[in-house]
């Protein structure tokens, strides 16, 4: 029986464990059609409620919203908070670092710390704890971590995902026949080093009051906003008619990663596992490298 979608929606994943490896990977991702809210309201009405209805991340929603709503007026996009775009990016990292990822591999998660860290978030001395918690803790797990994913291979990472709303708004208007792929990593432990590396970079950034990356494009009543968050790059579009919206959609990294099975495939190739109970661990270890935002299952047959 599967399991009940919620208001998120959900994430299914299915393998079988096949002579020592999985075969036949494949996903569904089932989505509520929130967007559909959106349609016939003000734009400012949409900038207003898109937070409450995208609550994950929602900072980075609104901007999105705003850039390509501003985009299709062929207006100006208004300013974003750009410090509070910065602590909510580290938030949903530190999350995935010092709690999820040290479960997924039988370490100790870094409660405490976390804690700490979420309590002066958005006090005065914000930067000094986000660069106490990376030198201390988020460190010292990263270590721990590090030897257990085995591949300790260099990712070399010296910036942000980039942001091309223009090819996402030529996908938008239907001149381009398939949506801009992302960027998915080569291994799990690549996707992991990524990860930290982005964290470093968030908190160089917070400490030099650098803009958040906010992009986009369009004109005449079409428009594409983009910007990034944790899990990669959120894309909304937008198409106005008489100040009422037309048609609305909203493209978050999970989307784009498991709108089919390619980036569990790249992830899981080549690798043999001694039972079925490393196979599920690893596949666990894969999707949490791609790192849905919603609810997911696995469910792993003995063929």
């Amino acid at each position: 029986m599967s399991a009940p979608l919620t208001s998120a929606g959900l994430l299914t994943v299915q393998a079988n464990y096949l002579a020592g490896g999985l075969d036949s990977l494949g996903v569904q991702l089932r989505r509520p059609p929130v967007a559909r809210l959106f349609i016939g309201q003000h734009p400012e009405t949409v900038v207003k409620t898109v937070p409450y209805l995208y609550t994950l991340c929602a900072h980075a929603q609104r901007a999105a919203a705003q850039a390509a709503l501003a985009a299709a007026a062929g207006a100006a996009r208004r300013p974003v908070d750009d410090g509070e775009l910065w602590i909510e990016f580290l938030h949903e990292n530190f999350w995935r670092l010092l709690l999820d990822w040290p479960s997924a591999l039988g370490v100790e998660p870094a409660n405490a710390a976390f804690i700490a860290w979420r309590g002066e978030r958005q006090g005065a001395e914000r930067v000094a704890a986000t660069q106490g918690l990376i030198a201390g803790a988020l460190r010292e797990m990263a270590e721990k971590c590090r030897v257990l994913l085995v591949d300790r291979t260099p990712v070399p990472v010296s910036e942000f995902p980039a942001l091309a709303p223009e090819r996402w708004l030529a996908y938008w208007l239907g001149c381009a026949a398939e949506a801009p792929q992302p960027q998915r990593p080569a291994s799990i432990a690549a996707a992991y080093v990524r990860r930290l590396a982005e964290v470093e970079l968030a908190a160089t950034a917070l400490a030099e009051n650098r803009p958040y990356p906010v992009a986009a494009a369009g004109a005449e009543g079409w428009g594409v906003g983009q910007t990034m968050c944790a899990r990669g790059v959120l894309t909304h579009a937008v198409h106005v008619e008489e100040e009422k919206v037309r048609n609305y959609r909203v493209w978050a990294p999970t989307d784009c990663h498991f709108a089919a099975a390619d980036g569990l495939q790249i992830l899981l190739a080549g690798q043999h596992f001694a039972d079925s109970a490393a196979a599920r661990h690893a596949l666990e270890q894969a999707v949490l490298a791609l790192d849905p935002c919603l609810p997911y299952v696995l469910e792993l047959k003995h063929a």
